[in-house]
């Protein structure tokens, strides 16, 4: 069996995703004092007594009848069906609402376990005269917290874990993490949803409806892989509220804990310079990078068309010239599980690793090929060479002068090591040091 599922579900605004971030030790989903800032489901890991498990986050199940509105209440629905076990938050201050008693009886419909959690109590003085309201609910005795300050959350957990299935796999994630990353509107959720076959994420024309990274686990033959679904990058002129401010520094922070990153782009609108600064943070990152066309079903073709729109992208992307590019369609699906073949491909050059020897031969045969620059009659010499990590790889050369090393000769060896074994989709780092260093 999988790790445990354990879904976060409430109003809006009672302190979901402030208890999140509290139990998964991280800043993940965003935190506003407003409500429906979350709309998808949000994935994160926890731990609690060595027990390993799944926490979701969801967009809050309100009453109110638009677009957004209905698809939220479905994605907490959908958390619901996953759930081993339900943590149910309710806001101490505001005391029982309508919203919370209807959300109670859904619960009791699912019949699953229901972990009660009266939040927002830190400063008040008799915080049981607050709970009581809470057991009309019928969902057992209330936890009283404060997800802000941490008080009691450890209760709360001691509870959570007491329903863990006894066959769970409590074992940490070490699944291929691939972040999906590009400008909004670009066909990222639609992605993931075509992969996973179902609605996963929200799909909407509203350019920017994906706030959060969203993180979802799932199964490609042998791989176990996690897909990041990132909110769209803005140019910084238009990040003009803190909520989309927060959204780029979520994709920033999702492309730092991925393995490898798909930089979407928009076949119908061509690269902009927008993409350039998303693939080139991902690249400064050392992260394995993929370029995926998307939306290639509707780019009118004739007969160079796909090798000529490569061309443009080489060239507006020359630092990434080790980035394989792919077209695809989220929408019917053309080449993504291509794409999913490519991104295992390029992990595992990411991990490559070469012999101190091997790595000395093909500088050795490097400049033989190609003397080594010189300046005022002193050339530069490499005394030798080794590989001193991977993810990505990192090359030391061991030169008697720094300064002589020119950027076009190090280009020109990294494009000898590429010669020899590809490092598909990974960038390689060549660091110089002197002797004395």
């Amino acid at each position: 069996m999988s790790k445990p599922i354990v879904a976060i579900v409430g109003r809006p605004n009672v302190g979901k995703s402030t208890l999140f971030n509290r139990i998964t030790r991280q800043r993940t989903a965003i935190v506003e004092g407003q409500p429906g800032v979350t709309r998808d489901r949000l994935y994160g890991d926890g731990e609690w007594l060595n027990k390993y498990f799944t926490l979701i986050d969801t967009g809050g199940i309100d009453s109110e009848d638009d677009v957004i509105t209905r698809q939220v209440r479905w994605q907490a629905m959908v958390a619901l069906d996953q759930a081993d076990v339900i943590i149910f938050v309710v806001d101490g201050r505001a005391g029982l609402t309508g919203i919370d008693e209807e959300i109670a009886e859904i619960l009791r419909r699912h019949q699953k376990p229901v972990v009660l959690c009266v939040n927002k109590v830190e400063a008040l003085n008799n915080p049981w005269e607050y709970a009581t309201d809470f057991y009309r609910l019928g969902l057992g005795e209330p936890i009283l917290v404060s997800a802000e300050h941490g008080r009691n959350v450890g209760d709360l957990l001691d509870e959570v874990v007491k329903h863990f299935p006894s066959e769970a796999d409590v074992a940490p994630d070490d699944s291929l993490k691939l972040a999906i990353v590009g400008r909004p509107n670009v066909g990222k959720s639609s992605l993931v949803n075509k992969i996973l076959g179902e609605e996963r994420v929200i799909v909407s024309e509203i350019a920017g409806t994906t706030r959060d990274a969203i993180d979802t686990k799932f199964a490609y033959g042998d791989q176990d892989l996690t897909l990041i679904d990132t909110a769209g990058l803005r140019r910084r002129s238009k990040v003009e509220e803190d909520l989309e401010y927060y959204s780029v520094v979520r994709t920033l922070g999702a492309v730092d804990r991925s393995d490898v990153t798909v930089v979407m782009i928009d076949g119908t609108e061509g690269l902009t310079e927008q993409d350039k600064k998303i693939a080139g943070y991902a690249h400064e990152k050392g992260r394995g990078i993929i370029i995926a066309v998307n939306k290639w079903d509707l780019v009118p073709k004739e007969t160079n068309t796909m090798r000529d729109f490569e061309l443009d992208l080489r060239q507006g992307l020359q630092f990434l010239s080790y980035a394989p590019i792919i077209f695809i369609s989220a929408l019917t699906g053309q080449r993504v599980y291509q794409l999913l073949d490519l991104a295992m491909e390029v992990n595992e050059a990411r991990y490559m690793r070469l012999s101190t020897g091997r790595v000395n031969e093909i500088i050795h045969d490097a400049m033989a090929m190609n003397q080594p620059p010189s300046d005022k009659g002193v050339r530069l010499k490499i005394f030798y060479g080794s590989q001193v990590q991977v993810a990505p790889p990192v090359f030391v050369l061991h030169v008697n002068r720094k300064d002589l090393m020119h950027f076009s000769y190090e280009r020109y060896l990294e494009n000898r090591i590429r010669q020899e074994y590809g490092f598909v989709g990974t960038p390689i780092m060549l660091v110089t040091k002197e002797r004395n260093e």
